[in-house]
């Protein structure tokens, strides 16, 4: 086969960029079927599978070279091959959110009794204080996980409780904060009062959120998006929670489900969310819906 893509790829009229993509694609190709596979839609369709990782320009520009390959060796039922195409290039409708609320709240209660005394060494109390602030303030604020580990101390209004941040899409929007996420956080701060004046940054754009690990040593390093997971999903082993059951968004998940549950306004929860489009917020709309007040009525209250 190998001898076959060269032949073809000489035979086009195409751009070296161009020429280097489809080459790409077709070894792509043959690493996925086999370099004695036959030329059907059998063997088209596992290629496609094997796109699904790739991003949506590489699999379009993989695809094509593919089916040019095909006509060139006059081989495969075209109808067949579109066919298969549509099928697996096809975007997925909107889902409804579904994510484990029992899980969370479970890692919720765990990390909220996090108190800074589960160990004599300092930097694993600043960590429990740091794990417990920073959980309490992604499910009562619906930041995600890139945004908190953006904040700076100076970001927030400690007395009207809210933030300024630049989210997704470059907007600034402003985020409030609740008094037990307030109050967490003035508690890791306070801990961590002893190592915040060894630098010489002002105190203001410090981290909010600190590595305390020993590469860190007793200096103020702010924490990766990955730093932060790592830390809360051995929270999630703590408090026996399986952390597969759990991914990063869950928490802002509960979020936006909470303020609906509590409200029944979407309107007001897409605004809470900063979500552009209330077809995102829709997305929660079956949490505690009409329909479960009926189905209980109907079938539970008889």
């Amino acid at each position: 086969m190998k001898n076959e893509i060269n032949h073809f790829l000489d035979t086009l009229d195409r751009s070296p960029k161009t020429i280097f993509a489809y080459r790409n694609g077709l070894s792509q190709f043959v690493k996925t079927v086999g370099e004695d596979a036959q030329l059907n839609t059998e063997t088209y369709v596992k290629f496609l599978i094997s796109l699904k990782q790739k991003s949506p320009s590489t699999q379009r520009v993989y695809r094509t070279a593919v089916l040019k390959y095909y006509a060139f060796c006059k081989a495969g039922n075209w109808a067949e091959l579109q066919e298969a195409t549509q099928h697996y290039t096809r975007k997925p409708g909107r889902r409804i959110v579904n994510f484990n609320r029992e899980a969370v709240e479970k890692i919720i209660a765990y990390c909220e009794s996090l108190n800074g005394t589960i160990s004599t060494s300092l930097s694993k109390n600043l960590e429990a204080l740091r794990d417990r602030a920073f959980v309490l303030t992604l499910v009562d604020t619906g930041l995600r996980i890139s945004e908190a580990c953006s904040l700076k101390r100076g970001d927030i209004d400690w007395l009207e409780q809210h933030a300024i941040i630049i989210g997704k899409g470059d907007k600034q929007a402003m985020v409030r904060f609740s008094n037990r996420s307030i109050q967490a956080l003035k508690d890791y701060l306070y801990a961590r009062a002893h190592i915040d004046p060894n630098s010489r940054i002002p105190l203001a754009s410090h981290p909010l959120f600190a590595r305390h690990d020993i590469r860190a040593s007793k200096k103020i390093r702010p924490i990766t998006s990955g730093g932060m997971w790592k830390a809360i999903k051995e929270r999630m082993t703590e408090a026996n929670v399986d952390p597969h059951l759990v991914r990063i968004h869950d928490f802002r998940h509960y979020f936006v489900t909470m303020t609906y549950l509590a409200k029944g306004n979407l309107k007001l929860s897409q605004e809470l969310a900063r979500h552009e489009s209330i077809s995102t917020t829709n997305r929660y709309a079956h949490f505690g819906s009409e329909a479960d007040a009926a189905y209980d009525e109907i079938f539970n209250k008889r």
